[in-house]
């Protein structure tokens, strides 16, 4: 029998707010954190907005030195893992360090420290480089230095598959614990990649938005004026331990993750299959590991990028679900967050863990005008109280890549 994997803490940094708790009632209330990008002058650029991380102190988890040898998005890894790990109150023995493990991913990693090294090198010549731009770079620094803070030394890894980042490093941690590899793993994703060159990338590449309505209605998930994502960025990380460990050591249960799927389209760079069959078959395999029917899921938390691929996912959905598809709930945060790239999935799925507890759905907002039939309600603007026991979340990525978690309410 597989082992069961349940979730002991979860840390948020986002662009709504610095913690878990500040982001999910920003979620709820229907908020939106896109705004005008100050991180560089937008002159020139074609996309002006994103939704950015407002107003960190990477002193709460590292000290002035140490925060200068770190890019951004490990600098937000670190908070929010101490958030997690904080909310978890592990205290781990030398022995079971050794079980305890780390997998967290960025789908673009250190971007901007790349860029600025390139030019330090081209205006000083080699010398002037700097001997932190390699680890400052690498995405798997990320987890490297959560297990340097917490004595973390089971597995570290960095899976990297573009927007389904922070999903599969959850799902593969969930693996690494039923394998027996570890007993507990700090696991998820972050981004900060709200940088020129990522920017002007995006753009060039016509997927981002460039609608001119406010910035806090431009992101549009299902809605027929929709015309491409709004860029988000932030982290979040979960601790998952077995259900013997966490029992064994009196840890609060928040919530259990029960099945985990992948796939692949192997059919374009950027799109995804408009048949949906890819995403099918991720849902369908999620659902199988859970052990759970269709019909025993209530929420779904859509990959709605605000794109073109908002369609087929929710055609995939329907599908999937058959005739359960009239009584699920289904929305996109990102339509409030933006899209936070690596980052995405590892939130996305908090916020099915924080529906199950609350028992609430929470809403897409900017649906105005749904541009095709849907027998799913998509969850207008207006969050759902409703009797939420288990929750599917997708997170689809460039090249073809899908995951989907299942979440549920932990029952002994």
């Amino acid at each position: 029998m597989k082992k069961r994997v349940v979730i002991t803490g979860m840390g948020v940094l986002s662009p709504l707010g610095l913690d878990t708790e500040s982001t999910w009632k920003a979620i709820l209330a229907g908020k939106s954190g896109v705004a005008s990008i100050t991180r560089f002058d937008t002159t020139d650029f074609p996309v002006t907005i994103a939704a950015e991380v407002k107003n960190f102190d990477p002193s709460l988890s590292l000290d002035k030195k140490e925060s200068r040898k770190h890019a951004d998005f490990v600098q937000f890894c670190v908070e929010a893992s101490r958030q997690a790990v904080l909310q978890a109150d592990i205290n781990l023995t030398e022995d079971a360090a050794y079980r305890a493990g780390v997998s967290i991913g960025s789908g673009i990693g250190g971007f901007k420290e790349i860029v600025a090294t390139h030019e330090v090198l081209r205006k000083g010549g080699p010398r002037k480089v700097s001997p932190f731009f390699i680890p400052c770079a690498i995405i798997n620094m990320a987890p490297g230095l959560v297990s340097m803070k917490h004595g973390l030394k089971g597995p570290n890894f960095s899976a990297v598959t573009a927007c389904a980042t922070g999903a599969h490093n959850i799902g593969l941690a969930m693996r690494a614990i039923q394998a027996g590899d570890a007993d507990l793993m700090v696991a998820g994703g972050t981004e900060m990649c709200t940088t020129p060159l990522a920017v002007a990338g995006f753009a060039s590449a016509r997927a981002m938005s460039r609608n001119d309505r406010p910035p806090e209605e431009v992101s549009r998930p299902w809605d027929v004026d929709r015309d491409g994502f709004v860029l988000g960025e932030g982290a979040g990380i979960m601790v998952l331990e077995s259900l013997e460990h966490a029992q064994a050591r009196g840890a609060t249960i928040l919530a259990e993750i029960a099945g985990f799927g992948m796939s692949g389209d192997a059919y374009h760079m950027t799109a995804p299959d408009p048949d949906g069959v890819g995403f099918v078959r991720c849902m369908e395999a999620a659902i199988k590991d859970s052990g759970l029917s269709p019909a025993e899921i209530q929420y779904v938390n859509a990959h709605g990028t605000s794109t073109m691929a908002d369609y087929p996912e929710a055609n995939s959905v329907a599908k999937v679900f058959g005739g359960y598809a009239s009584s699920l709930a289904m929305s996109s945060t990102k339509s409030m967050t933006g899209h936070m790239l690596g980052a995405t999935g590892a939130i996305e799925a908090i916020f099915c863990a924080l529906a199950i507890r609350d028992k609430i759905a929470p809403p897409t907002i900017n649906l105005d005008k749904q541009e095709f039939d849907c027998d799913i309600d998509l969850l207008a603007h207006e969050a759902k109280e409703m009797p939420i026991t288990a929750c599917l979340t997708n997170s689809f990525g460039f090249g073809g890549t899908n995951t989907s978690l299942v979440l549920k309410a932990f029952v002994e």
